[in-house]
């Protein structure tokens, strides 16, 4: 059963996660680079004791688009991104795609 949070992006990003307890981390000290992040998303992906990997929406955006479709499809590990970007419907996708019921239908 996955039960480990893992969370991706800068050290900056990672270093607050860090400091609430999550051990599972991959630091890519520079998010431009695509091939960097792409690895470091596919690692914690294929990690079976990954349940949830948190990621900024910047981040996202950067990765190839052969591993973006699989964050955006990926049900188990459920990926959650954090940012600027990110508003109460990408939330309430994200909820939905990770417990298959929308909690908040009209």
């Amino acid at each position: 059963m996955s039960q480990e949070i893992a969370v991706v992006g800068s050290p900056d990003f990672t270093t607050g996660f860090r400091l609430a307890g999550v051990r599972r981390f991959e630091n890519v000290p520079d998010a431009d680079k695509t091939e960097e992040l792409d690895d470091a998303v596919e690692t914690v992906l294929d990690d079976e004791n990954v349940g949830i990997v948190v990621m900024h929406d910047e981040d996202v955006e950067q990765l190839s688009r052969t591993v973006r479709q699989r964050v955006e499809t990926s049900v188990e590990p459920v990926v959650v991104t954090l940012g600027g970007g990110t508003g109460s419907g990408n939330l309430r996708e994200q909820i939905k795609r990770a417990i298959g019921i929308d909690l908040m239908e009209d």
